[in-house]
């Protein structure tokens, strides 16, 4: 195989990351555990069906270990500074630290209801599993080729943003490396000890790789703009800065439960707007893209699976909100409501329609 032919049969960074981000915002739409985990069981079997032995795939780990994280450290603050939750049922009592009055409705200690445990937990999931959905896009798009893909006036910030997205792939494959390492010489490599260790190898070896893709896209031309008259750049910066004004208002329109009505029209006017300054902001870009990613049906057809899972979340938000959020006062089991869980599904796509991974492990210059 050839490697443009190689290259064609690659799925575009930027389609991965519009999937990633509609089921991230399916993810900020429900509290209901059973549909958070069908959601994190999608994006896991998406991940493992279609992602390389590329560095920045071996980081869907991590986000796992993350969200387990962010799951039992919240369970940890709910019983040890309590609940804003009401609570009949009580699992545990606590002794209870007397604090001053300038910390009155703050308490260490004291009883431990189900119902907050409960809570703590539904917020927890929700939090885990957008976690999981980025940590799936990491996984899944080429860092490198996504910046590519940027229009010319992101250039300069999508270098900053391609070293910042590369060094965390590139820290825990170091880790895996240096701890096979240590297994082969008879060495612990568990234990804070072992961490220690380790740590100071670790990152200096992926910030030295992240800096070596900085100079070297610096050597291919980033950082080199053109001249264009003042009356332009100030029409281009009162378009982009009104236009992500316009994005960032619509997209917490749409996160949040009640601004569904003004979030989407906002963020497309803010879109368009974004758009328009960015094509501007181009003119000073004398960069050429070398064999350009192609955007054709089966990039469509992954980023609009996303895009359809995140719109029926909305639309099922509206009319069923019940489901989504399941109380935890009174205590009940939650139900899998079946036409949300149906649109979840939809988010499966990927693993059938992307291209299958190829055994050649990537490379961060490709």
């Amino acid at each position: 195989m050839s490697a443009r032919q190689a290259r064609a049969r690659e799925l575009h960074a930027g389609a991965w990351w519009i999937w990633a981000l509609g089921l991230a915002t399916a993810a900020s739409r429900t509290t209901n555990p059973l549909l958070l985990c069908l959601l994190v069981a999608v994006a896991g079997y998406v991940v493992a069906a279609r992602r390389t032995e590329a560095p920045w795939a071996r980081s869907y780990g991590a986000f796992l270990k993350l969200g387990l994280a962010v799951i039992v450290i919240r369970l940890l603050f709910a019983v040890l500074l309590g609940s804003p939750i009401p609570g009949t049922h009580t699992v545990l009592t606590l002794p209870e630290i007397p604090l001053p009055d300038w910390a009155r409705g703050v308490r260490l200690g004291g009883r431990v209801t189900a119902e907050g445990l409960v809570f703590a937990l539904y917020d927890a999931l929700k939090l885990a599993a957008l976690l999981i959905c980025v940590g799936a896009a990491n996984a899944l798009a080429n860092p490198a080729r996504l910046l590519k893909s940027l229009p010319g006036a992101l250039y300069e910030a999508g270098v900053a943003v391609v070293v910042a997205m590369t060094f965390a792939p590139n820290l825990v494959a170091d880790v895996q490396r240096l701890r096979a390492a240590r297994r082969l010489r008879g060495r612990p490599d568990r234990g804070l000890k072992a961490l220690l260790q380790v740590g100071l190898p670790v990152l200096e070896g992926a910030l030295e790789r992240s800096v070596a893709l900085a100079a070297a896209m610096d050597a291919r031309g980033y950082g080199r703009t053109a001249q264009v008259p003042p009356a332009v750049r100030h029409l281009t910066s009162a378009l982009t800065l009104g236009g992500l004004l316009g994005v960032c208002a619509g997209t917490y329109g749409l996160l949040a439960d009640q601004g569904a009505g003004y979030g989407l029209p906002l963020l497309l006017a803010g879109l368009l707007a974004a758009l328009g300054g960015l094509r501007l902001g181009g003119r000073r870009s004398v960069r050429t893209r070398y064999r350009p990613d192609s955007w054709g049906l089966r990039e469509w057809l992954v980023s609009g699976s996303g895009a359809l899972v995140a719109t029926l979340m909305i639309l099922a938000g509206s009319h069923a909100p019940g489901a989504l959020h399941p109380p935890a006062v009174p205590l009940a089991a939650p139900r899998l409501p079946l036409w949300p869980a149906a649109a979840l599904l939809i988010g499966l796509a990927p693993g059938f329609l992307a291209p299958a991974p190829r055994t050649v492990e990537g490379d961060l210059t490709r």
